[in-house]
Formats: C-alpha cells, sequence, structure tokens
C-alpha cells in the first residue's frame, strides 16, 4: 500500500472543499500517456502541464498549458490564439526553476499564488472531470474541470492546429 500523500494541490482543494480522487503511480513515469493507462483514465482525458514562455518578452508572465497526455502543443497555433508572436517550450531545467516542482510533477494548483498564465486545452471542457498533476510526480488529481478552471483562472483554448 503507497504511503498517504498531501500535496500542496491537496491543501488548496481541501480548503476549497472542492472533491477530488488521488491517483499514485511510480514516480518513475513521466509520460502522460503512461499515466493514464496506470489510472486507468483515456489519455485525453489526462492533462500534462507544460511550461510555456513568450519569444522576445522577457518580463512577460511564464504560462502554465494543461493539455491531453495525446496531443503536443502545437507552438505557432498557441502563440496566435493568445496574441503574441512566438512561444516556445521551456526547458526542463527552466520549468524546474521557474515552477519549483519536477517535470513530470508541474501543477496549476500548486502554483496558484505565482505569477503564471494559465491554459487549459478546450478539449478539457468536453469533460466532467479530468486528471492533473497533484504538484509531485506520481500523484495525479481526478476532479471537475470546471473546479480547475475556476480555481486556476485557466482560460480554456485550442493548443493544436
Amino acid at each position: 500500500m503507497a504511503k498517504k500523500v498531501r500535496t500542496q494541490s491537496m491543501r488548496v482543494l481541501d480548503a476549497h472543499k472542492i472533491t477530488y480522487i488521488v491517483h499514485q503511480f511510480p514516480d518513475t513515469i513521466h509520460n502522460a500517456e503512461e499515466v493514464a493507462s496506470r489510472i486507468g483514465l483515456p489519455p485525453s482525458q489526462v492533462f500534462k502541464t507544460l511550461v510555456v514562455l513568450r519569444e522576445n518578452e522577457p518580463n512577460a508572465h511564464p504560462l502554465l498549458v494543461m493539455v491531453p497526455a495525446n496531443h503536443e502543443l502545437d507552438l505557432r497555433h498557441f502563440a496566435h490564439e493568445i496574441g503574441v508572436k512566438a512561444v516556445r517550450m521551456a526547458g526542463h531545467d527552466q520549468a524546474e526553476k521557474l515552477t519549483g516542482l519536477k517535470v513530470g510533477g508541474i501543477s496549476a494548483l500548486a502554483l496558484l499564488n505565482r505569477p503564471f498564465d494559465v491554459y487549459i486545452d478546450e478539449s478539457a471542457t468536453h469533460f466532467d472531470e479530468i486528471a492533473i498533476s497533484a504538484g509531485q510526480r506520481g500523484v495525479n488529481l481526478q476532479l471537475k474541470v470546471n473546479d480547475i478552471i475556476n480555481l486556476t483562472s485557466a482560460t480554456p483554448i485550442s493548443t493544436t492546429a
């Protein structure tokens, strides 16, 4: 039996009296599609959180973009959707430095009071619930999409052309 974890994300959800399901899996799994298979949800319902930077705007807030496990973020399309010239993925080290979280465990719920602009692929709105990282590798939280959007102030947006 895995030991019970308490992440910052869970404390936030508890404080807001939001119900969620905890999914634990080996923290050696960093691939969102593999996570989906482990927790028994379709990849389209398990979302990974990517750290994205606006090109040539060094003082702009970094972006957190939640996309389905089985999708790649289309950077050109996404930049167009948010009205900027270009964006790029943060490298692993840069993402970890900006968030204070390990890649594979980055969660918008764990970064609520930090200066990130948050986006979620609009496909999330087709589900009642999705799973996202709990802010720690090896732990995902399944909760209502509306609760994620309301808590993180995420903007639903098209992330693929």
